[in-house]
């Protein structure tokens, strides 16, 4: 058995004055965005990314619009180091661009990461130091005075290094591990070293609030977050940064609140990869806000990009269910879901919407490059009439009526039971076709001649059986009737012509391919059904009849 005596909450929460942030029901703007992917998710690769795959990484984060990259940790390996060097000495680093890099409080460690940075035209010098209760107890075994000072040297060294350095640098510090600090305590710290740091107008200094470790409600680390924006000194002067990490599933909640709360900026990494269970997806954030009618400021518009390019470089897996990107996050199996969807589909073509507002999809799939035939309505055992329907009319323009679709979904559902797979949408097609189009009658019109008289029109139809021909003379309301009655004479089956529609699939004017649809009921009223096309329409009605009553026989 579990025992969760051995555990307690382990944080600190703050006066509940500090929980303003609860009154606003949305974020209004982007904040800054800072990822990094190419350090913190870097280092949690079972392989990390050689010198090649991060600069073709790097290409993707600037593809996307990152203005602030952590390209590393460099005095933590050669590799790290390298890549630094290679991005400034061969100019790679656009002008609007801010490379990020990370370092201990420890002065050979800070003494090598400037090292790395010599010329960068835009350069966050990004120093940290543990003070959570446990870190300061456990590791360090120091008090607070003696943790606080390890971030004030930390600070002093920076901004004299940062004199000293060819370069343009910016401060960013971290109380690592705040979640696990006591706020007032944390807010000390860094209090200390903006003292140190002096912002001002010029000299734009980054506080983060990194999320360590999740060891608290999202609620709890928002207070927190509004505590810091509130008492820290040169507020006006500070960006008050994010780190959050997802060790309880909820980085994305934690991060929300806390711009709620007052945060300024976000660091994270695309995909949610970072220490454990990662960091948090700045995907899932950036298109949270999308969908609320916030422009995130970054650009998504080709996921199947992203994907691809972060598999190939990370060597990890977007798990098909993630948020936004997984590749079947849009689709939709159930039968009733894709009735929804596709009703909500016709209802904003009919009615010119611009709003999106399609049930069971929070964002159009087009706006990040997926495409609603392949990445919506996906077919299988489960699937209904209203999704299969809708699947062929978008992909093929088949648009099939009520009863017909029906028949279509269950023949449909059947073959995907039987061979225990998905149906992609060119095998939907090859079984519309295969049961249903322009079938192969052993009854064959191979001529018909027709006249209007009055309300009324005569046909007379050459059939075609077994290598003879007769003609046929009927006469019925409209030249489908009077073609039907003939069959009917020519044949001696008893069968009543229940249900017919047509439309026009493509093209205008001669060039148009017409589509026929047809029902046949029989005495013992069971439905046959068949579908024709032509560019004559009279032609389409012929094929669509003669497949009905295909359907019909063929088992006689």
């Amino acid at each position: 058995m579990m025992d969760s005596s051995k555990y307690r909450a382990r944080y600190f929460p703050v006066n509940k004055k500090y929980n303003k942030w609860v009154e606003k029901n949305h974020i209004e703007k982007a904040p800054v965005w800072c990822s990094v992917d190419m350090r913190d998710g870097n280092q949690s690769l079972v392989i990390p990314m050689s010198l090649e795959e991060k600069l073709e990484y790097f290409k993707v984060l600037l593809d996307v619009g990152f203005k602030e990259i952590e390209v590393g940790f460099p005095a933590a390996s050669d590799t790290e180091y390298e890549f630094l060097r290679t991005l400034i000495d061969n100019n790679l680093i656009p002008a609007d661009v801010t490379v990020q890099v990370l370092t201990q409080c420890r002065e050979h460690i800070i003494r090598k990461t400037f090292d790395a940075c010599k010329g960068a035209p835009s350069a966050i010098i990004h120093f940290y130091n543990s003070v959570s209760v446990d870190q300061r107890e456990q590791v360090f075994k120091k008090s607070k005075e003696e943790i606080k000072q390890i971030a004030i040297d930390g600070a002093k060294l920076v901004k004299e290094l940062a004199r000293e350095y060819e370069g343009n640098f910016r401060f960013e510090y971290s109380p690592e591990s705040f979640t696990g600090t006591e706020p007032e305590y944390a807010l000390e710290v860094c209090n200390a070293v903006l003292d140190v740091l002096e912002p001002s107008a010029e000299n734009n200094v980054i506080i983060n609030l990194p999320v360590t470790v999740e060891i608290s409600l999202p609620h709890v680390y928002a207070s927190q977050v509004e505590f810091m924006s509130e008492n820290l000194k040169y507020r006006e002067f500070v960006t008050l940064s994010l780190h959050p990490h997802n060790d309880r599933g909820t980085g994305v909640a934690d991060t929300e609140q806390a711009l709620l709360a007052g945060a300024d900026r976000v660091e994270g990494t695309l995909f949610g990869n970072g220490e454990r269970t990662g960091n948090v997806d700045i995907i899932t954030l950036a298109l949270n806000m999308y969908s609320h009618g916030v422009d995130p400021k970054l650009d998504f518009s080709n996921m199947n990009y992203l994907v691809e390019k972060y598999e190939k470089c990370t060597r990890m897996h977007v798990y098909e269910r993630a948020p936004y990107a997984g590749s079947l996050v849009f689709a939709a199996f159930s039968g009733s879901h894709q009735d929804a969807i596709a009703k909500g589909m016709k209802y904003r073509a009919k009615n010119k919407l611009h709003e999106w507002r399609v049930p069971y999809i929070p964002i159009d799939p087009k706006d990040i490059g997926r495409t609603y035939d392949a990445d919506v309505i996906r077919v299988n055992s489960q699937s209904g009439k209203g999704g299969i329907g809708y699947l062929l009319e978008q992909a093929y323009g088949y648009n099939l009526p009520a009863k017909m679709r029906e028949h279509f979904s269950y023949l449909c559902k059947n073959i995907s039971d039987r061979e225990h797979k998905e149906l992609k949408p060119d095998e939907v097609l090859a079984i519309f076709n295969e049961n249903y189009l322009n079938m192969p009658c052993e009854i064959t019109i191979v001529d018909f001649d027709f006249a209007r008289e009055n309300e009324m029109v005569k046909v007379t139809v050459t059939f075609s059986k077994n290598d003879e021909t007769t003609e046929v003379e009927a006469e019925g309301n409209g030249f489908l009737s009077a073609v039907n009655k003939a069959l009917h004479e020519f044949t001696g089956e008893e069968y009543k012509l229940q249900v017919y529609t047509q439309h026009s699939m493509q093209g205008d004017g001669s060039r148009s391919v017409a589509a026929s649809y047809i029902g046949l009921e029989r005495v013992d009223g069971k439905m046959y059904w068949g579908a024709g096309t032509d560019t004559d329409v009279m032609k389409a009605n012929i094929n669509a009849l003669l497949s009905a009553f295909h359907n019909m026989t063929k088992g006689e």
